[in-house]
């Protein structure tokens, strides 16, 4: 089993909340990691239909059944379970005592709002970080920009590694990315989309996150990928919604500071898992992707795509943004640490040359301070400080 960063911020929320729920995408790892985590915790999962027919009838009798704590595995599988969770954490708040998991994202925040806020700690695990894989510590997102880091793993080829994608069974079982992922794919329409909303034409839907994957790394304009997809935009924005709540993708605001210049208010939208990305690209190896026109958006993605699961792994709502004026000029990622700004630039390319510095150079002029801390992640091997930024290798980010 490889490791997760987020194991470490259950065991310290598990002393403070008596209820904790682990959301994220199907096949992310979340019952592997609850029960490693909690191995004295009874469990019980309510895909299997007995076990959940017994919570919809007797929901009192079924948690009745529970001398200690317990580990409830796709719990949104059985909602009605939220409000007598709820009596009973109030009756016994003793910490660390519920454990909930489930892979769809709306129904429990919907139900943890309702019925469970201030007694619970949500937390989203998603696919592997590469520092999981290459099993070593995660940056610390307000040291990004002001430390270089000192060892380079042997995290193979770039194209490689983005490709192939994070989810886990991949890795612990080796098996074909495209082959599991087609796979995963297939049952996500067919099972999960069918089961959340009502999406009546699944082909259109397809045709829609397809669509979405080649807008990849690009500000989100709805009424474009509509009617590219001849759909509505209402349909547009609630088929949207639903990736979002199924964790398939995720939006990058544009941060509102201004300097005085006009900005651009629509968000960025990225896949949560590179390998779907590519699959959905329709790239079939890792070589393809080395010369494919995308491969700088991938890389992008990536690049945003580890930060994002940083933030969460840290029990963290990611503070990241990009920034950029109307006349085009770009900051591709701002980390917000409330007290400063870190602008990040990213780059694929495996030299580094000036004018990958250009519009870090531009946000410290308009912010007035020459000398803040910045970041230019690229694809190349080494790690470096180049005119006042911490240049990090791909190999080393995140």
């Amino acid at each position: 089993m490889i490791g997760r960063h987020l194991a470490a911020t259950l065991r310290d929320v598990s002393k403070k909340y008596p209820v904790m729920t682990v959301n994220g995408p199907r096949q992310s790892g979340k019952t592997t990691l609850v029960r490693a985590t909690f191995p004295k915790h009874s469990y019980v999962s309510l895909e299997l239909p007995d076990q959940r027919a017994y919570a919809l009838e007797d929901p009192r009798g079924f948690l009745s059944q529970f001398d200690g704590p317990v580990i409830l595995d796709e719990v949104q599988r059985a909602p009605e379970l939220f409000s007598y969770i709820q009596v009973l954490s109030d009756e016994d708040p003793r910490p660390g005592h519920y454990v909930l998991t489930g892979s769809q994202n709306f129904l429990l925040v919907e139900k943890i709002s309702q019925s469970l806020a201030g007694r619970a700690h949500l937390s989203y695990l998603l696919p592997l970080a590469q520092s999981e894989i290459s099993g070593r510590k995660p940056i610390e997102p307000r040291n990004i920009g002001s430390s270089r880091p000192r060892t380079r793993p042997d995290d193979g080829d770039l194209c490689e590694v983005v490709w192939k994608g994070f989810y886990p069974r991949i890795h612990d079982q080796a098996l074909p990315p495209q082959q599991w992922l087609a796979n995963y794919f297939q049952t996500y329409l067919e099972r999960d989309v069918r089961e959340l909303t009502q999406v009546g034409d699944l082909e259109s839907f397809g045709r829609f996150v397809r669509l979405c994957a080649g807008r990849c790394g690009q500000p989100l304009n709805l009424s474009s990928l509509a009617n590219d997809c001849s759909i509505s935009h209402d349909t547009a924005r609630r088929w949207l919604s639903l990736l979002e709540a199924s964790f398939a993708v995720f939006l990058l605001r544009p941060h509102h500071r201004n300097f005085n210049k006009r900005l651009i208010r629509s968000p960025k939208l990225y896949f949560v898992d590179t390998g779907l990305l590519c699959f959905l690209l329709r790239i079939r190896t890792a070589q393809e992707l080395s010369t494919h026109s995308m491969r700088g958006n991938v890389f992008e993605n990536f690049v945003i795509g580890e930060l994002f699961k940083n933030f969460h792994n840290l029990g963290e709502l990611p503070d990241i943004y990009f920034w950029r004026d109307h006349r085009g000029n770009e900051v591709d990622l701002i980390v917000d640490c409330g007290d400063t700004l870190i602008p990040v630039e990213i780059k694929s390319g495996q030299t580094v040359v000036a004018d990958f510095f250009r519009a870090l150079d531009y946000w410290r002029r308009l912010a007035g301070d020459t000398q803040q801390a910045a970041a230019l992640v690229y694809g190349g091997d080494e790690s470096q400080k180049r005119r006042e930024s911490v240049v990090y290798s791909w190999r080393q980010w995140a």
